[in-house]
């Protein structure tokens, strides 16, 4: 039998190994941006075109590379992180596996230019799947340019996977997102399709939060710093009541690595319990620092999940020192019925030492002197009073001598009302033909037997097609707010509703500005209550991300589903008898009365068959 087993060829081997590496035009901007941090890059530039499809590229002030080290860098398993296994748990710096080049060139046009600082002149090399076409000689200034273009361009089904480039593009912010907040000690900026969308300066933690995600977060942030033998912590996690329904403001970075993981993030969720709305979730940036031999993060190809040596511990540290500092700026309610918070020393004052207070007395007064006219005052009024005590009686007399009130003339404003057991013909049309079962369910008659519908699946069919038909004419009834609403958001958010604005104004939302981090609304759609108006927008904004609408996705669609399940009734409200007749009614005139938008049973029936067998 002949021998089946062979080698890969190596454009073959690093397009298997960029499949690992590279899934979308993001983890192209992850590697090339960790590449410049590890470059000891003080400011870093960021390119992009359609999304990162046609162009990613990264132009950093780093050391720089020689002429050898810039060809040998798109070689596989070509580091200068590690020399042995050991390395390994040793790690300081972010690439270390010498894969990300190598695959990186093996699917598009890559373009290399790097200088040395004390070098004359520098290197360019252009590679187009993994083949290299020229290698000379370049003038450029010092550090390290990559272009990568035409991603995929040598394998189309990949290229096919990826999404629209309003996708593909927040997957890219969200990169920059957690590069840039791991390093606040380093200029970025980012460019998309020729206009500056980030421009990031130098600065602390706080102030870097601050400028991402708008200046109103400011106010919403709570500092915890703990230090420990074991861990380091060090962040801000924001006030319950700013919590989202969206999980986008949530950053762990443990030795200055963006990471994910759900358990830490459940302790986290645990130190808000009770503080937070159902379905809410808090907001944080926090810096872990642990010992490098505690963890391995070579065990995913992106290195975004790691393993810990005692989770636990991490665990019962994080909760701890977010609760402690809950608490300990007032955020977190105290069960002390007797304490009276006003007779707290405030946070600042804490610390401060106390100041003996300094007491006046007028030493040469004398109550007692001749002069002192008070106590004649006194003497007076009450010899006055003494004399002519008899006119305080004066008239009583008057009042008692009147005649009594004749009671039999008193009549009653309401008259007596008889409940009877039994209704009237005449009263047919106020039985009650609905019925609300534990605020959930509304039980209603037909010819066969029971309707039992659900309530809030109901309303969201109803408000679903009311929507939908709105913005298809485009002719969405507004009310006008007596005073503008102000919303603040962070620039990602801003540039989802700029795509949605269009279709927010045909459903009744009326826009008097849009600016980097605010929106002002002076209209709002006849059945959206003001108080409502913010929560919609971020359920909208959570469902657009969350979708992941490819090239068929509608937007039209989307908003109104999403404005549907904000607005529809909730499971627990209680309906008046009138309420529950207009639901039934509005229902059953909708075009699809059996499903709601998320195509899930909105009522069911049960005939009278069906109920007698119970009874057998």
């Amino acid at each position: 039998m002949a021998d089946i087993i062979q080698l890969l060829p190596d454009h073959v081997a690093n397009q298997i190994a960029a499949g690992e590496v590279v899934q979308r035009p993001a983890s192209v901007v992850k590697e090339l941006l960790e590449n410049a941090i590890d470059a000891d890059a003080t400011t870093i530039k960021l390119i992009i075109k359609d999304a990162g499809k046609t162009l990613v590229q990264v132009i950093d002030d780093g050391k720089g590379m020689s002429v050898t080290d810039a060809r040998l860098s798109f070689e596989r398993h070509a580091t200068s992180k590690i020399r042995s296994a050991e390395d390994l748990f040793h790690l300081h710096t972010k690439g270390f596996r010498g894969e990300a080049l190598a695959s990186i060139a093996a699917i598009a046009h890559v373009e290399l230019k790097t200088k040395q600082e004390y070098d004359d002149v520098g290197s360019a090399i252009v590679i187009e799947g993994s083949t290299i076409t020229s290698q000379e000689v370049v003038v450029t200034p010092k550090g390290t340019s990559v272009s990568v273009k035409n991603l995929f361009f040598n394998i189309p089904a990949r290229r096919n996977f990826l999404k629209s480039n309003a996708v593909e593009l927040r997957h890219v912010i969200d990169e920059f997102h957690r590069v840039t907040l791991s390093h606040p000690n380093i200029n970025f900026v980012f460019y998309n399709n020729g206009s500056e969308t980030f421009n990031l300066p130098r600065s602390n933690f706080r102030q870097r939060i601050v400028n991402i995600f708008g200046s109103k977060t400011n106010e919403k942030l709570v500092p915890v710093e703990e230090e420990t033998e074991v861990l380091v912590i060090s962040g801000f996690v924001g006030k319950p009541e700013f919590a989202k329904k969206t999980r986008g403001e949530q950053f762990f970075f443990v030795n200055d690595r963006y990471i994910k993981s759900p358990y830490l993030n459940h302790a986290i969720s645990s130190a808000y319990e009770g503080l937070l709305k159902t379905g809410n979730h808090p907001s944080y940036f926090l810096k872990l620092t642990v010992d490098p031999q505690t963890i391995d993060i070579n065990i995913h190809p992106t290195k975004t999940e790691i393993k810990f040596d005692d989770e636990h511990t991490l665990y019962a540290l994080l909760r701890s020192a977010v609760k402690h500092s809950l608490g300990q700026f007032n955020i977190a309610p105290v069960l002390d019925f007797e304490r009276d918070a006003n007779l707290d020393t405030p946070y600042h004052f804490s610390k401060k030492e106390t100041s003996t207070p300094i007491i006046e007395v007028d030493r040469s007064f004398n109550p007692f002197k001749e002069n002192y006219s008070a106590g004649k005052q006194t003497t007076a009024f009450k010899k006055q009073t003494l004399n002519n005590w008899d006119s305080l009686y004066v008239g009583l007399e008057s009042k008692g001598t009147q005649t009594e009130h004749n009671f039999s003339e008193v009549h009653f404003e309401s008259e007596e009302t008889t409940i009877s057991a039994f209704s009237d013909e005449n009263k047919i049309d106020q039985i009650q033909t609905t019925y609300q079962l534990h605020n959930k369910y509304i039980v209603s008659t037909i010819k066969s037997g029971m309707l039992l519908i659900d309530q809030h699946r109901a309303h969201q069919r109803i408000l679903y097609e009311d929507f939908l038909k709105n913005m298809t004419i485009k002719e969405g009834m507004s009310q006008q707010l007596l005073f503008p609403l102000e919303l603040h958001f962070s620039s990602q958010e801003i540039e989802i509703i700029n795509q949605l604005k269009e279709d927010l104004e045909h459903t009744g939302f009326v826009f008097s500005k849009v600016s980097k981090e605010c929106v002002e609304i002076t209209g709002v759609p006849v059945a959206v209550p003001e108080s409502e108006v913010s929560i919609i927008l971020e359920q909208l904004i959570s469902d657009v991300e969350n979708e992941v609408p490819d090239s068929n996705f509608s937007a039209t669609d989307l908003l109104a589903k999403s404005m549907a399940k904000s607005l529809a009734i909730k499971r627990g409200q209680l309906l008046q008898k009138n309420e529950q007749e207009h639901l039934v009614n509005k229902l059953f005139a909708c075009k699809e009365p059996n499903v709601s938008p998320t195509n899930r049973a909105t009522f069911i029936t049960m005939s009278v068959d069906e109920l007698d067998k119970k009874f057998i």
